[in-house]
């Protein structure tokens, strides 16, 4: 309930204020990890601030500019767009629609799945690149998703979005099919591969039914056939640490930009909302009451209310906010995020050694200067003028009015009614034995309320 109270009264701080800070690190993250290659099957990056998503062998790669017709486009409307020729062709297909459809929200874009991807040589020659299809490497049972590479893609060739053709597995007679199919035995030909195209015929079947295992850029290492050579050829722990930490330096400022916005009391044209100091005041007389006089008790009540019970979720589900896609990738390295924000507002210390998660590791020399931050933004609170009960009420009255069409009242009334009845005694009870409650009559008010709903009913 004080979860839902905070993100509807915060609604507002958040579309004005916090919200571009967050949008600004979520692509921060997106456009860095995207600079190096991703493994289409198990998420791993060459850019990372996860260590579990962080791909230890080394990958060659080079950058291509492909100059994409976007779909209904025409000659002469194409869009340079760089991508990788490690990249698989859903990857490209991505990268294509993030340019293309740039400033449009995701849910109001085609998706890649619906498009197919032709790469235009002269007038007439289009041949339509996927994932799979009959030229797909396939050895012994491991099957080796197509990428740009694969199919020799050039820097600056032309490429096209189109709408999803019939797959080419069905309609083996067309032209384009045959006529890429017949380029593609001569071009594996030269480059002297020792698959024969006409010996394979196309995979059909389920990938559960032939026991073939995709892999795109390294082999997932849950399989226990893995070669020796390929674990062997992990880069040891300190070095792609150090890849770990050349990635945070790079997201550092999206980081420390989004983290003062959210423990800051003042802000561009944004007041503190009304509802944090109303919150915290409340908790801070709790304690008074009950004489818990350590500050680290209050300071803990805060951050489970507000940074831990709110801002995490919203860290690391910017897609809550937003009209986007989170990738595996980015949610990983959203989540080091998330948590560096977790300990920020925690009251221990945090003891390192060689055993520590390498995310503790990697935001080590900013915890403290963070924590710094967090008991700034609560002494500075705690400063600030109370709010009186006729502010917060009238408050109130204007955030429902805001959003009165957004929301079934009815609803939402006959879903507390239902809760209130069932503990109806209980709860009156305790109205009875507070005081401020009892100041404010706030039994009577129960008691006028239920009568209304139970005849209403």
């Amino acid at each position: 309930m004080l979860t839902n109270w905070f993100t509807f009264l915060l609604h507002r701080f958040l579309k004005e204020c916090a919200g571009e800070p967050l949008f600004m690190l979520y692509c921060a993250i997106k456009q860095q990890m995207e600079k190096g290659p991703i493994d289409a099957i198990t998420g791993e990056a060459r850019y990372s601030l996860s260590e579990d998503k962080l791909i230890r062998q080394q990958i060659d790669y080079k950058q291509l500019t492909l100059m994409c017709i976007p779909p209904e486009g025409e000659a002469g409307t194409e869009v340079p767009v760089k991508v990788l020729n490690c990249d698989t062709v859903t990857q490209v297909k991505d990268k294509l629609l993030d340019a293309v459809y740039k400033g449009v929200s995701f849910s109001q874009r085609p998706q890649a799945d619906d498009m197919d991807l032709e790469w235009r040589q002269g007038r007439l020659t289009r041949i339509i690149l996927q994932d799979e299809d009959v030229t797909t490497k396939i050895e012994s049972d491991w099957k080796r998703l197509n990428t740009l590479a694969h199919y020799q893609v050039t820097d600056g060739s032309l490429v096209a979005l189109v709408q999803k053709q019939v797959s080419a597995y069905n309609i083996a007679n067309s032209f384009t099919f045959t006529r890429s199919l017949s380029r593609y035995e001569s071009l594996l030909r030269t480059s002297s591969s020792p698959d024969s195209l006409r010996s394979r015929a196309p995979m059909i079947t389920p990938d559960q039914e032939t026991g073939t295992k995709l892999w795109h850029l390294v082999k997932n290492h849950e399989h226990s056939d893995q070669r020796e050579g390929d674990r062997g050829s992990k880069m040891v722990s300190e070095i792609y640490l150090t890849r770990l930490l050349a990635t945070k330096g790079t997201l550092q400022k999206f980081v420390d930009d989004l983290f003062e916005t959210v423990f800051s009391t003042a802000h561009r044209g944004s007041a503190l909302p009304l509802a944090i100091k109303y919150m915290f005041d409340f908790l801070d007389e709790q304690a008074d009451k009950r004489q818990i006089t350590d500050p680290d008790v209050r300071h803990t009540w805060k951050s489970n209310c507000l940074p831990l019970r709110f801002w995490v979720n919203v860290i690391k589900n910017p897609q809550f906010v937003f009209d986007i896609h989170k990738s595996s990738i980015t949610d990983a390295c959203l989540s080091v995020v998330a948590q560096t924000f977790m300990d920020s507002c925690s009251t221990s210390e945090h003891r390192l050694g060689k055993d520590s998660p390498s995310n503790k590791l990697l935001y080590a020399k900013d915890i403290p200067n963070y924590k710094s931050w967090v008991e700034r933004y609560y002494r500075d609170i705690a400063k600030m003028p109370s709010i009186s009960d006729q502010d917060m009420d009238a408050y109130l009255v204007e955030q429902s009015r805001l959003h009165g069409t957004e929301f079934n009242t009815l609803s939402a009334l006959s879903e507390l009614y239902f809760y209130i009845n069932k503990y109806k005694e209980e709860i009156l009870t305790a109205l009875d034995r507070d005081g401020y409650c009892r100041k404010h009559k706030l039994r009577h008010k129960l008691e006028q309320a239920i009568n209304l709903m139970s005849g209403s009913s």
